[in-house]
């Protein structure tokens, strides 16, 4: 039996705040991942802001910034494009990661704070012993027990953890998109140091990208909501790449795949000694399924309130609960307002997607930002204000 303060479920970013942020605060903390490698397979894009790395007090470092954004294109399913440069502000925009790097250096900053870090270890199945959490883990072929204070699940959209413990951690099939990835080499952008977004019935429920990584280098995908559309996502996504000028060269190096929440955060996000962060409760922003930086945040409110918890003696959900407001408070109102925005999105046609791009045309954008966006189209359509004007 091993024991522990805080048992950290998953190696992510979140989870790796959350570790890291526990031991800077007193507590005695095991990160455990499924993975022999942290950060490989990658199940991401790889964007993140500017601004959200500097709220997390995050110094960008060259080992793992590929790409620094200067501009944003957005493409109508009729080709009809809207261009976001670097001459206004760029908040949102940001860096393209090398994510296979950047988790293992957010896993190694948890390591320098005190964290113990084990890799290639699985969590098996888990129970309540008094006080305490006993997780039945498998490393190599062997078994063994970690005993934890407090348990925090940070093992993704399919998380074990949340449910094991009697947490509704399930995310329904009309919220969770199923998005697909090529790395790819070859490909011909009209400026690789944009990021593209398609729009359309290209991607029923959700979107295609292309992020440039290196000037012919680019992660080329697509998420869809399965129950919107009528084939899978790797057949739009090959069919994307068919069509798509930029692609129609290009070659794969890479392919990854994966579930994204996008349906808004899980109501309960903590009980007993224990808390859900990241994707595990679906701390993904609804409108671009963006969730490192959501993630992050929700990761530092768990180990900080977690290592308090530690010091006063009280792993009750209602001690916990300052996690929950935390979360509440930095997250909950700017993701319940994406979730309308997106739910509004998703009822477009085409034509009408074509009409909004023909009219931002003639749009002053002031900086490249989501509710910026929302703003503008909020101006433009009519509907759109009737649906949205009260949110932003």
């Amino acid at each position: 039996m091993i024991e522990t303060d805080i048992l950290v479920v998953g190696a992510g970013p979140a989870g790796s705040m959350a570790a890291k942020h526990g031991s800077l605060n007193g507590a005695d903390v095991i990160l455990i991942d499924k993975k022999s490698e942290i950060g490989s397979p990658k199940r991401c894009a790889e964007g993140v802001s500017k601004e959200g790395l500097k709220f997390l007090g995050i110094e960008p470092k060259p080992r793992w910034v590929v790409k620094e954004i200067e501009g944003i294109r957005l493409v109508a399913p009729d080709g009809t494009d809207v261009w976001l440069n670097d001459e206004i502000k760029l908040p949102e925009a940001g860096y393209i990661l090398e994510r296979k790097i950047f988790d293992k250096h957010m896993a190694m900053d948890a390591g320098r704070a005190g964290a113990e870090i084990k890799v290639k270890t699985i969590a098996k199945s888990l129970k309540k012993e008094g006080d305490s959490y006993i997780v039945t883990c498998e490393s190599m072929g062997k078994e063994f027990n970690i005993k934890a204070k407090i348990l925090i699940g940070a093992d993704g959209p399919e998380s074990h953890i949340g449910r094991w413990a009697g947490l509704k951690t399930a995310t329904k099939a009309k919220d969770m998109e199923s998005g697909i990835q090529f790395e790819m080499c070859n490909v011909k952008m009209i400026d690789p140091n944009v990021l593209e977004f398609y729009f359309g019935s290209i991607a029923p429920g959700g979107y295609a990208w292309i992020f440039p990584k290196e000037d012919d280098i680019a992660n080329v995908g697509l998420a869809v909501i399965q129950s919107k559309s009528e084939k899978t996502a790797y057949e739009y996504l090959v069919d994307f790449v068919k069509t798509c000028p930029a692609t129609q060269d290009a070659k794969i190096v890479e392919l990854n795949v994966g579930g994204d929440p996008v349906g808004g955060m899980i109501k309960d996000l903590s009980a007993d000694n224990i808390l859900i962060i990241g994707d595990a409760a679906s701390q993904v922003n609804p409108l671009t399924g963006g969730g490192i930086i959501n993630g992050m945040t929700g990761g530092i409110f768990a180990g900080e309130v977690a290592a308090k918890a530690i010091k006063e003696g009280n792993y009750s959900k209602k001690y916990l609960s300052k996690y929950n407001e935390l979360c509440e408070d930095h997250l909950g109102d700017k993701m319940n307002k994406y979730l309308k925005v997106r739910d509004y999105l998703d009822a477009l046609n085409n034509d009408e997607l074509n009409s909004i791009a023909v009219a931002f045309q003639d749009v002053e954008f002031t900086e490249i930002s989501t509710p910026e966006l929302i703003k503008n189209l909020v101006k433009i359509s009519p509907k759109a204000l009737l649906k949205l004007g009260k949110l932003f």
